[in-house]
């Protein structure tokens, strides 16, 4: 559940680069922002077995690579409590990482990727230990909860 910047994107204000890039260039740098090839030429690509976007390798400006990246991995959480939800499970927990790092040609700040970790608790009410711990549980809670004021 991961995607990985390798990529390329242009958009639509006419620079490879969209709104800000710098024509500047900073010292020790091989390019600006606005005429960095890599830049130009990263692409992403999700690397998970999930039906998800990005399965086919896409350029995004680093502009909108931040809420590109944050978008893909919101639809793995979204598969996961779909999953969850048609499967008698239950989401346990859903963290997702999101990675930066710096082109080596101009110096700019880029969301590199991302990854989506997910736990799902599947409940099997068939099995006989299930049972028994439901019935164990029922004693323990019930009255537990109770208003007896009034």
């Amino acid at each position: 559940m991961t995607i990985n910047g390798i990529g390329n994107n242009q958009d639509t204000t006419g620079s490879a680069m969209g709104f800000g890039a710098s024509a500047a260039k900073s010292p020790g740098r091989k390019s600006s922002p606005a005429e960095c090839e890599t830049c130009k030429n990263r692409k992403y690509q999700d690397g998970s077995d999930e039906m998800v976007s990005f399965k086919s390798a896409a350029h995004i400006s680093p502009n909108a690579s931040g809420s590109r990246v944050r978008a893909h991995e919101q639809e793995h959480v979204n598969n996961a409590f779909k999953k969850a939800s048609m499967e008698n499970g239950k989401v346990i927990s859903a963290s997702v990482s999101i990675r930066t790092n710096v082109c080596p040609e101009c110096g700019r700040t880029y969301v590199s990727g991302g990854e989506t970790n997910t736990q799902i608790k599947y409940f099997n009410e068939d099995n006989p230990y299930q049972k028994g711990k439901k019935t164990a549980d029922s004693a323990v809670y019930s009255g537990m909860h109770v208003n007896i004021a009034g």
